[in-house]
């Protein structure tokens, strides 16, 4: 029994198998989906900071910009709803993407799902890079988060149930890699697109993303469906070679028949939508719900707002909005190969638990430091090298706690828990959840800074502080546990056990 609430995770279950080259290979290309949200991510901010894009779409947004002074207050400097609405459109998009894919995924597979998205992805890449109007661009981003919910409720579970229980979770943090990858690729095309003389660097910036777009889509040509996925279409035989092939013995019969037993048990599931909602699937969804939101209320977006002025006052000079970006995004992807170093290692709870220390401890490093120089008037005036090297350091070691804890384990935890029959309705609620808050988040951030000013700080901390105690209270661990037997690990839980009681009873009379 592990410390709070936490349980062992053994299931008793112990397949053989191989890491074999296919999974490897399997797991790279469709991971690589990642790259689509990473590299829009990344994209759509150092965009939105162009003077020839504002100019031309949002000329109110590029007057208000030039017209402030440094001297001016710097917390209310980028309060402006109309292209922080035009940023988040695509989480709208994503959202409602997100509840369709669940039935293509259950229906039609993983891989056509994941196809599904690379496609939009790429079609809404070429009607933003060649857009002449605000329409077009609205309806280039639609697309977009067509493409990216779709991939980012199918790659997770493909990932989960592809990877050999033991690896799992490095498997599907990899998804997250890639994200940060597209990160850093985005920010690099920012600065080059940026300096291109004539003002349309930016087309090449946005139509760029057709790339990653039609890299997942024709990478997925090369994938086959998970076994899971096909015993859900009842393609028995193709699924027990699949199995041989991804584990790379012939003898899969107990894994196999533990599938094939799942898989009964979510086609007697007439509604997955209805049944989530049952008492016996409570703890689980409460997990796809609040995981995402806590997520989105780690105070990332703060860390990223003050960058650009911490750099330029160490003498970055124009350049300080790039340095910045690259700096954070090389911290979030050298931090992400950590995750996947230790997260089957040590497990799932001990990377929330440390990187929400770690962050609380920097955030309470960042109220002091702004609280002292900026104010409340929000000018800070000549910023000693010192106090900015003191700042950044606090703010790359934030990123570094996020990058290997709720950044990675945000979309593998809820991926891994809920049993066939509801897994896609449930990753569907997942990134539901995810694109929810993440456009509110986009959508106030700004005013709350303006209003809150430092105490934007102590907010996210106090959120820090209580998602860490939930996860310390309520989480049981889940690495080397086999996907299909996760329910073992509830039934086992000091809190979450009161739920399965009924359920168990009623076996048992039947039995009798």
């Amino acid at each position: 029994m592990a410390g709070g609430g936490g349980v062992t995770s053994g299931s008793g279950k112990n397949y053989p198998g191989k890491f074999t080259s296919k999974v490897f290979f399997t797991c790279i290309v469709a991971a690589s989906g990642g790259l689509i949200f990473g590299y829009d991510l990344g994209i759509s901010g150092g965009v939105t900071s162009m003077d020839s894009f504002l100019e031309k779409f949002f000329p109110k947004v590029y007057r208000k910009e030039i017209s402030v002074k440094p001297s001016d207050d710097q917390y209310c400097k980028f309060d402006s709803q109309t292209l922080t609405l035009f940023t988040s459109s695509l989480y709208l998009a994503a959202l409602l993407s997100s509840m369709t894919a669940s039935r293509i995924t259950r229906g039609l597979g993983r891989r056509m799902t994941m196809m599904l998205g690379g496609l939009f992805f790429a079609i809404g890449a070429v009607i933003n890079g060649f857009a002449e109007n605000v329409l077009m661009l609205i309806i280039g981003r639609v697309l977009l988060g067509f493409g990216i919910g779709f991939a980012n409720q199918s790659i997770p579970i493909y990932l989960s149930e592809i990877a050999p229980f033991k690896y799992r979770g490095a498997m599907n943090i990899m998804f997250q890699l890639s994200i940060t990858i597209g990160i850093l690729i985005a920010n690099l095309l920012n600065y080059f697109t940026a300096k291109i003389e004539g003002g349309w660097g930016w087309r090449l910036s946005l139509g760029g993303a057709v790339v990653p777009g039609l890299v997942f889509f024709f990478g997925c040509f090369f994938l086959t469906d998970s076994p899971n996925s096909l015993l859900e279409r009842n393609k028995f035989e193709e699924a027990k070679v699949q199995l041989q092939k991804i584990r790379g013995i012939d003898n899969v019969e107990e894994e196999f028949n533990d599938l094939a037993k799942a898989s009964e048990a979510a086609k007697l599931v007439q509604n997955p939508w209805r049944e989530i909602l049952t008492r016996k699937y409570r703890p689980q969804l409460i997990f796809a719900v609040l995981i995402p939101l806590f997520q989105q209320l780690t105070g990332m977006n703060v860390f990223v707002f003050y960058a650009p002025v911490l750099f330029k006052s160490m003498g970055f000079g124009n350049n300080a909005s790039l340095m910045s970006a690259l700096i954070t995004s090389v911290v979030n992807f050298f931090a992400t190969l950590v995750s996947i170093a230790t997260v089957d290692k040590y497990g799932r709870r001990t990377l929330f638990l440390e990187g929400g220390l770690q962050m609380l401890l920097c955030q309470f490093v960042m109220t002091v430091s702004i609280a002292s120089k900026f104010g409340t008037s929000g000018n800070p005036g000549e910023l000693p090298l010192w106090f900015s090297m003191l700042v950044v350091i606090a703010m790359c070691v934030y990123i570094a706690g996020f990058a290997w804890s709720w950044g990675p384990l945000g979309w593998l935890v809820p991926s891994e828990i809920f049993p066939l029959e509801i897994r896609s309705a449930a990753q569907s609620i997942t990134v539901a959840v995810n694109m929810i808050f993440t456009f509110c988040i986009a959508q106030v951030f700004t005013t709350m800074l303006c209003n809150l000013k430092f105490g934007l700080f102590i907010f996210f901390a106090v959120c820090v502080v209580g998602m860490s105690i939930f996860i310390y209270k309520f989480l049981p661990e889940t690495k080397g546990v086999p996907i299909e037997e996760m329910t073992t690990v509830w039934k086992n839980h000091p809190r979450w056990s009161k739920y399965f009681v009924q359920k168990d009873l009623s076996c048992e009379m039947g039995k009798l």
